[in-house]
């Protein structure tokens, strides 16, 4: 589905502090057919997907208009009530309020009250983050006790995706630890603040299948190469990005 004008101020008056998140995330339709376009190479009716971090839920949307079922995953409370609204009725769409890692358990979630879309469970990510050009006035101002599940037991609940969706600040590589076997297709967030974090997500999947790998650079919706790269040739492209890019999706397809 997509949000119309109204349905996002109604969202906005009743969520004040995803003000941000609901203007940026929803309600751009170049935006959102850019992403369906991008999202159908993967996703078609009778599709599984999994949402790991799913935030406002734009990519849920997206995934729903591809005719993907969708099992999505939020530990932040508001923005999880905010997707239960979004998509009430829709039998679709599964919701866990949890977060995803290499074991199940819990975990202390940093949160970004003032930009809930930076929330991240990895330390490592505030230490990156701290003066960075690009990232000034970031503050994680709050902290959380999440539950944790893993990639494995979520296939082994809901089925094998077609394609898993990882946008966790920091934490995809600790994400992807907790999956022992192929999957069709997934994509990775990954940023210029945190390159060794995409290089351990590369070597993980590598280790898991022949795989291939694209990018898509910040919102754009649009691959970079025309065909698939290594692993180590999408390692080295990632390098040489300079710091201004500042952030994008990695994908990966089984050959």
């Amino acid at each position: 589905m997509a949000l119309s004008v109204t349905e996002i101020s109604a969202l906005t008056r009743k969520w004040p502090r995803l003000k941000r998140s609901f203007e940026v995330y929803h309600g751009d339709k170049p935006r959102d057919d850019a992403m369906d376009a991008l999202y159908a190479r993967f996703l078609a009716g009778g599709s599984l997907a999994f949402d790991i971090g799913s935030h406002v839920g734009d990519r849920i949307g997206s995934f729903r208009r591809c005719g993907a079922r969708v099992v999505a995953l939020e530990p932040q409370p508001d923005c999880a009530s905010a997707i239960r609204a979004i998509f009430a009725g829709d039998a679709g769409v599964t919701l866990l309020e949890s977060a995803c890692g290499p074991q199940p358990g819990e975990l202390t979630l940093h949160v970004n009250t003032a930009n809930p879309t930076v929330s991240t469970a990895s330390a490592d990510f505030l230490k990156a983050a701290d003066g960075a050009a690009g990232w000034e006035g970031q503050i994680w101002d709050r902290e959380i006790h999440v539950p944790v599940t893993t990639l494995d037991a979520l296939i082994s609940q809901y089925g094998v995706p077609d394609f898993v969706k990882i946008d966790v600040e920091g934490f995809e590589a600790d994400v992807l630890a907790g999956l022992s076997r192929p999957i069709p297709a997934l994509s990775f967030e990954f940023t210029t603040i945190q390159r060794a974090v995409a290089y351990q997500c590369l070597a993980l999947i590598a280790r898991r299948g022949p795989y291939r790998f694209n990018i898509a650079l910040g919102e754009s919706q649009q691959m970079t190469f025309a065909e698939g790269l290594s692993a180590e040739a999408m390692e080295a492209h990632i390098r040489a990005l300079p710091h201004a890019a500042n952030s994008g999706d990695v994908y990966a397809v089984l050959a």
